[in-house]
């Protein structure tokens, strides 16, 4: 597999991925969506996951398509932006239909990012702004680093992000990634600078550093956040048709890149969680081999994408913590 054009979700056919943020706030929100509605399901393996409308993708649920996904700061404040999302969605005609009503299906999640230095004196909730200019804001092109959703993301002694990769598979089906790293473990090996995904890396693509790093199997990681202070939120995204019981095993196979690129991961404090989305653009060839290679390319570029966003973190006034690139320089 080698990344696609540019090395983003957005590399899948149809997907537009758009960002909005508050600097004083440290904080935002990252919508995806698409032009159609496209398949979409989800799996949770943290232990304090922040959701709305995910029950709905099930695979015996009525509805098997959506409108869009959300990404959000914000803690439980920040499920907000997915009624901005909705609301610019319905005033564009999208959504389910019921009779002459349209109610644009938007599941989300969020990570938590209060005490991360910003100012959250705010009156009213500033989500639900956010998700609608976030909409606003979707193209194929879109930042990375201290963007959208990881504007305000934090992980243990390094600065979080936005993250992205993509891949292309020899049959030329895509598969993408993005994610939200707001991680309780660490991206790097013992002290670093090498990241714990670096065994995935293609076109150093995050500072090709692939030494040995420090790697200690006797490690015993302590908590350094309190519960409900962290969660890493994903997204992986494929061109092949999928139904949404096969979009759901892709999203249970792309956890394994997030703990591949997290030590640890999935823990009791993170609330993390994987969407998967189809945009039916390729018919599968293989209804076995496909599956199988798909969830492989979704872990990966999943890897790939966390150490992306810790890469590109920026330093801005007020930070808590450092980015990897203050930290360690471009290696």
């Amino acid at each position: 597999m080698k990344p696609g054009k540019l090395n983003l979700i957005t590399d899948v056919a149809g997907l537009k991925v758009g960002n909005s943020g508050d600097r004083q706030l440290k904080s935002g929100v990252t919508v995806v969506t698409a032009d159609v509605p496209f398949t979409a399901a989800v799996h949770v393996m943290g232990g304090a996951p922040g959701t709305r409308e995910t029950d709905l993708l099930s695979p015996d649920r009525l509805v098997q398509e959506v409108d869009a996904l959300v990404l959000s700061g914000g803690s439980a404040f920040g499920l907000d932006a997915c009624s901005g999302v909705s609301d610019g969605l319905r005033t564009a005609g999208r959504g389910f239909a019921v009779g002459d009503q349209r109610v644009p299906i938007v599941p989300g999640a969020i990570l938590f990012d209060l005490l991360n230095g910003g100012d959250k004196t705010w009156v009213e909730n500033p989500y639900r702004a956010l998700g609608r200019r976030a909409l606003e804001n979707a193209a194929a092109e879109f930042g990375l680093g201290t963007e959208g959703a990881g504007i305000g993301a934090l992980t243990r002694g390094l600065k979080g992000g936005l993250g992205s990769a993509s891949a292309v598979l020899a049959d030329g089906t895509t598969v993408g990634a993005l994610v939200a790293v707001n991680a309780l473990g660490s991206v790097v090996m013992g002290d670093g600078p090498d990241f714990w995904a670096a065994p995935w890396e293609l076109d150093d693509e995050f500072g090709g550093l692939q030494s040995a790093g420090q790697f200690r199997p006797d490690w015993e990681p302590a908590p350094t956040k309190a519960a409900g202070e962290a969660t890493t939120i994903a997204i992986v995204a494929t061109d092949a048709r999928l139904t949404q019981a096969q979009a759901q095993r892709m999203a249970v196979a792309a956890h394994d890149g997030m703990a591949r690129a997290l030590v640890p991961s999935h823990t009791l404090l993170d609330g993390d969680l994987v969407f998967a989305a189809s945009t039916g653009v390729r018919p599968l060839a293989d209804q076995i081999a496909g599956p199988f290679l798909l969830g492989h390319a979704a872990a990966c570029c999943l890897a790939r994408a966390i150490a992306r966003a810790v890469w590109l973190a920026r330093p801005e006034p007020g930070d808590v913590l450092p980015t990897w690139q203050q930290r360690f320089g471009r290696g």
